[in-house]
């Protein structure tokens, strides 16, 4: 597997100072964009069958185990606020459970038992989406998961960073992320991780663009939980009419700090 062979590039890497370290990681992350570029296709078809599952109700799952699902929480996570959807319609199965997301639980990955369990408990079913990740393409978890996904009649997709592996075969879409060997030998968590992370953007955001959830380039469902948040949706409402400063602070606070509530109370005002 090329993740895990040796980088010629650092086989000195203990006799390196910081920034010759720090150097070297960064020329190898170019590999990163290259290998994303390579996959802007495969990306594409999964963020259009991720919003075509969201529209119709249903969800898109993440499976993962070790850094690639930590990624997978990560992303899904992160959804709800920034488009105001229901924390379930985006999900992360962790092998190892909700522990492993923060303590390496590294035995876990080897259960196919395991994922076909956190599957049926989490009632997916046809119309949901489930993308696997695995930056070796042959984790025991993730596979089972695919497998059982299709027993189902659920579409999946797969993304690993080694060619011909079982996942990218086995899923109906299978997206290679090729970032060869790291830096650190067998240390997926670098160039292979980031992949995955932005892959999972691209993924995640296209859908939600594709759903509606976006005006222009602005997050107009955004969850305003802080000051921050708050600030931001103010600078939205003015972006997208001329509301001043004050009259968006004010239709904002009187429509419960909704983006899209404010535009529609604006849009009535204004035509009458």
């Amino acid at each position: 597997m090329s993740t895990e062979a040796r980088n010629p590039r650092s086989f000195g890497l203990d006799k390196m100072s910081a920034q010759e370290i720090v150097r070297l990681m960064n020329e190898e992350e170019q590999t990163v964009i290259r290998a994303l570029q390579a996959a802007e296709g495969g990306l594409a078809q999964a963020a259009e069958k991720a919003a075509e599952a969201f529209r119709g109700g249903h969800r898109v799952i993440y499976v993962g185990a070790g850094t690639s699902g930590r990624i997978a929480t990560m992303d899904a996570a992160e959804m709800p606020p920034t488009f105001g959807i229901e924390a379930d319609r985006f999900i992360a199965l962790h092998a190892g459970g909700a522990q492993a997301q923060s303590q390496a639980i590294e035995d876990a990955e080897d259960s196919e038992v395991a994922a076909i369990q956190d599957l049926n408990e989490a009632a997916a079913a046809r119309g949901d989406v489930v993308i696997g990740l695995a930056a070796s393409g042959r984790t025991p978890y993730v596979l089972g998961a695919i497998r059982h996904a299709k027993q189902k009649g659920i579409w999946t997709c797969g993304i690993a960073n080694n060619p011909h592996s079982p996942l990218l075969s086995e899923a109906d879409l299978g997206v290679l992320l090729e970032t060869g060997p790291e830096v650190l030998t067998g240390s997926t968590r670098l160039k292979a991780g980031t992949a995955q992370k932005l892959a999972l953007n691209r993924i995640s955001t296209a859908a939600m663009v594709l759903s509606g959830k976006v005006i222009e380039n602005l997050m107009v469902d955004v969850k305003a939980k802080n000051h921050k948040l708050k600030e931001r949706c103010v600078r939205i409402v003015r972006d997208l009419t001329t509301a001043t400063e004050d009259e968006a602070r004010q239709v904002l606070a009187s429509n419960g700090w909704s983006v899209r509530q404010a535009l529609d109370h604006l849009k009535a005002t204004a035509g009458r």
